[in-house]
Formats: structure tokens, C-alpha cells, sequence
């Protein structure tokens, strides 16, 4: 298989919704495959999906039970720790459930965490041993 991600898709439990939060707080333009039922945004060499919990779950052939943490976030990476200070600061002040406060981390960087309507946690991080932005 080649290494290389295409498209990562989050269940959610209102589409609707969830763009509402994925295009007013964020500020992500949805590509031209969105619909009501489904929605894409362009991250650059991947696409990001959000489709409705239950469905997915049943595309997969698997049960839509569970909550907390799902073992996996998504990343957004800054050019520096005062960007992500300001992203927070705007992210506040939209309303977006904060998680955890921007820091200094174990691995070096600096980052914090924010919630989906969904609880689908975004990691926002500076990595000052690689540009990922």
C-alpha cells in the first residue's frame, strides 16, 4: 500500500451542524462533492470527510456504539507558538470548547487542544524540528 492518505473521514451526529462549526469557526470551504449528507474540505493533499455517525459506522460494518476519546486526533500545525496562541484566542472567542490550553509539551513543541460539536479532538501545534504548516 502507499504510504499517502487520501481521505479522512470524522462520524458526526448532524452534518449540518457539524459544517456549520467546520466552515463559521474554522473558516473551511467545502469542495464541490458536498452535499447534505456529506461534506469534504481540501487540507491540502487530503481531504477531510464529515458523514453521519451511524452511516459510517454501517458502511463499515460496525456498531455506532461508544463515546470519549476515540484514540485519534487530528493536527493542525502554526509557524510559531504566537500563532497558536492567537488561533486559540479566536477559537475562544467563537464559542469552540477549549480542551487544553496551549503549553510547552513533552516532545519539544508547543500546542493545545479544542473539540468538535462532535468531541473529535484537533491538536493545534508549533513543531520547531519540522515545518508542517
Amino acid at each position: 500500500m502507499k504510504q499517502k492518505l487520501s481521505i479522512v473521514t470524522l462520524g458526526v451526529a448532524d452534518v449540518m451542524l457539524a459544517r456549520a462549526f467546520y466552515e463559521e469557526k474554522l473558516g473551511f470551504v467545502p469542495t464541490e462533492a458536498t452535499t447534505e449528507t456529506v461534506a469534504f474540505y481540501d487540507m491540502g493533499g487530503c481531504l477531510l470527510g464529515l458523514f453521519q455517525r451511524e452511516e459510517l459506522a454501517k458502511d463499515a460494518s460496525v456498531t455506532a456504539k461508544g463515546s470519549g476519546f476515540r484514540g485519534v486526533t487530528v493536527a493542525h500545525n502554526e509557524p510559531s507558538k504566537e500563532a497558536v496562541d492567537d488561533l486559540f484566542e479566536t477559537l475562544r472567542k467563537q464559542g469552540v470548547e477549549i480542551v487544553k490550553e496551549p503549553e510547552e509539551v513533552f516532545w519539544g513543541g508547543y500546542s493545545g487542544y479544542f473539540a468538535d460539536p462532535d468531541g473529535h479532538l484537533w491538536e493545534v501545534a508549533y513543531n520547531p524540528f519540522a515545518d508542517l504548516t
